[in-house]
């Protein structure tokens, strides 16, 4: 791949032909603010916040869609770029439901640390802002637009990534809102709430409903460990509270999910603590299902196949693997039944 040769803040950078320059600045350590960046989807251009300074151009350019050129000269923090950026983060917080105190996203919402970086204290922008209804009618999701900065983000990534095209936008200028089609509830469409809005959205404007007062961001550890539900092996992370799972989240920049993930991925984890889950072996005795040990359990298994196999014959016996283990535990299966058992009668819930 071409390499491309510039600099930024005076560091000399090698950068990939193709690059933007956000990327390689990252790639760098070099830190530009963004609000409608994400990296799974592709660049838009909407909140300003990454805008930089290249020697040549006439005006500042957006680095999250303008590719690196050879020999290119980059300035990220000038005063004239740190103006434009207090003054974008004051307009959207003029029209921005704040309410930190409260707010299920504080301390992992991108606008707090944009005003908290800018130390925006007070808003010289004062006038009429828009007030609209929170649409909570399904299990899941909970939609609050006053929280909404239009960065498109979840409108792009279930058109470009989920291809449902949910959600859209409505009005003009200070009207304009994101909507569902004719403004219906997320149960009234064709949504899977599969929760890829509220990955992508950088304000509480959309949040995890099962996740709602459970625990705040520093009040809970997380640690990154692979799906148990199928065999794709997407990971998530799970943010754990006092020994429980109060919110599952994806890291964009690891696992072979790039932070997607399903509707069972981020919001069925609640089995791990519920009450009835199983934690031992059950054998039935005298009629009635008791607790046993792992030896018990696979001991009068290997009994009753082996009893059913000199009855009847190997092909009496058959065995449905499971797409929740893992593809070595599903080997094992296929060749126990098939090298120690004999028979080729196995099957797997996920095949096409």
């Amino acid at each position: 791949m071409t390499k491309i040769n510039l600099t930024i803040n005076g560091k000399n950078i090698a950068a990939v032909g193709g690059m933007t320059i956000l990327e390689a600045a990252k790639g760098a350590d070099i830190g530009i603010p963004t609000l409608c960046h994400d990296p799974r989807l592709k660049p838009y251009g909407a909140c300003r916040l990454c805008l930089v300074e290249v020697k040549g151009s006439k005006k500042p350019l957006l680095s999250c869609a303008t590719k690196v050129t050879e020999g290119m000269e980059v300035e990220t923090e000038t005063p004239a770029l740190l103006r434009i950026r207090k003054t974008l983060v004051e307009l959207l917080l003029s029209d921005h439901k704040i309410n930190c105190v409260t707010c299920e996203s504080s301390g992992r919402c991108k606008l707090q640390d944009l005003a908290y970086e800018f130390g925006i204290e007070d808003n010289r922008f004062i006038g009429e802002r828009n007030t609209f209804k929170i649409e909570d009618f399904n299990p899941l999701i909970e939609r609050d637009p006053s929280k909404c900065i239009l960065c498109g983000r979840c409108v792009r990534i279930c058109e470009e990534v989920q291809q449902d095209s949910v959600y859209t936008f409505a009005g003009r200028s200070f009207s304009t809102v994101v909507t569902t089609p004719y403004d219906r509830s997320l149960i009234q469409t064709k949504c899977e709430l599969c929760g890829q809005c509220i990955s992508a959205c950088p304000t509480a404007a959309l949040i995890d409903k099962t996740a709602k007062n459970q625990g705040r961001i520093w009040e809970t550890s997380a640690t990154k460990t692979t799906c148990p539900y199928c065999g794709c092996g997407c990971e998530l992370e799970l943010h754990v509270k006092d020994g429980r799972i109060v919110r599952v989240s994806a890291d964009v920049q690891s696992g072979v999910n790039r932070g997607n993930a399903c509707v069972k991925g981020r919001f069925a984890m609640g089995f791990v603590n519920h009450k009835d889950r199983l934690k031992n072996p059950l054998i039935r005795k005298d009629g009635k299902l008791t607790e046993a040990t792992f030896d018990e359990a696979i001991g009068l298994i290997a009994s009753k196949l082996a009893k059913i196999k000199e009855e009847s014959g190997p092909d009496s016996i058959g065995v449905f693997a499971s797409a929740r283990c893992t593809n070595e535990e599903n080997y094992l299966l296929q060749k126990f039944i098939r090298a120690a058992v004999g028979t080729n009668n196995i099957d797997h819930c996920a095949r096409l």
